[in-house]
């Protein structure tokens, strides 16, 4: 909705500013200026990138018309998960968590975590380690090194649409330059017109320029930034789980390691001690 938004707001500025100084917005439609640019930088899309980069960014820009995929209620079943599952090997010990990882959408745990049982990497994630952690075979640091590796990987898989995005933000104005040059050329080849049919095709081609920096840093540009924000989102929920079964590898109790992990939520999402203390137990 704010993507809307905002696409409304630079259109009404600029066409409406444009409209309000005496111009005549008919000068401004020009669909073959579009096609020029629009065609000229989905080409060089293509082209620039692989395949599974192409479809790694056409998956992830439907996502920045929804909003925020995690909240702060997110965080904290994620945390209550977490506390009763660590609570559950304090009690019962590492093998009583077996049946829960190898299967957690059948786990009477992870179900009872409908949220974070949809994301399939978190969970993916979780898991993983919990089956090293029941397994023994690698130490505290060992582990810490291998979650980073693989955080590192995640981001920067997540961030692949950003930067092609961001890209082909960078090439709107250069393509809004080729259609400009394109009029400039047909209004060279009609010289012989009315002066005042030559302003108008000079006019036609100036648009070209004007619509390239347009849709560069009005509409493509901005979805590259939200789309690196969502990125850098996605990370902080893998973040969580390694600080908070770090924790417990060294000896912390159940209730102390998620607060570890509450403490490497943004302030804006993460609850406060007393409230997750309070939410976490209620799950129980």
């Amino acid at each position: 909705m704010l993507v809307i938004i905002g696409y409304v707001v630079v259109s009404a500025s600029v066409f409406g500013g444009f409209a309000l100084a005496g111009g005549h917005m008919g000068a401004l439609f020009q669909p073959l200026e579009l096609l020029m640019i629009g065609g000229g930088a989905a080409g060089a899309f293509f082209v620039g990138n692989s395949g599974k980069t192409i479809k790694a960014t056409l998956k992830a820009l439907p996502s920045v018309l929804k909003g925020a995929k995690y909240s702060k209620e997110s965080y904290m079943e994620l945390m209550a998960l977490l506390y009763e599952l660590l609570g559950k090997i304090r009690k019962e010990g590492l093998m009583s968590i077996e049946g829960d990882v190898e299967k957690p959408e059948e786990s009477p745990i992870f179900t009872k975590y409908p949220k974070v049982l949809a994301d399939h990497h978190v969970v993916e994630f979780m898991t993983d380690y919990l089956r090293i952690m029941v397994s023994g075979n690698l130490n505290a640091m060992e582990i810490e090194n291998l979650m980073d590796v693989e955080i590192e990987t995640h981001h920067h898989e997540a961030m692949v649409p950003s930067h092609v995005v961001a890209k082909l933000g960078d090439g709107m104005p250069a393509f809004g330059i080729v259609a400009a040059v394109m009029g400039v050329v047909h209004t060279m080849e009609s010289v012989g017109l009315p002066p005042a049919e030559l302003g108008i095709l000079i006019a036609h081609a100036l648009v070209g320029t004007f619509l390239g920096i347009l849709l560069a840093y009005g509409f493509v540009g901005p979805l590259a930034t939200l789309l690196e924000q969502k990125a850098e989102e996605s990370s902080k929920m893998f973040q969580t789980v390694k600080v908070t079964l770090l924790a417990n590898l060294n000896g912390y109790a159940p209730a102390m390691a998620v607060e570890f992990g509450r403490k490497a939520l943004y302030s804006t999402e993460r609850p406060g001690f007393l409230e997750l203390e309070e939410h976490v137990k209620q799950k129980r």
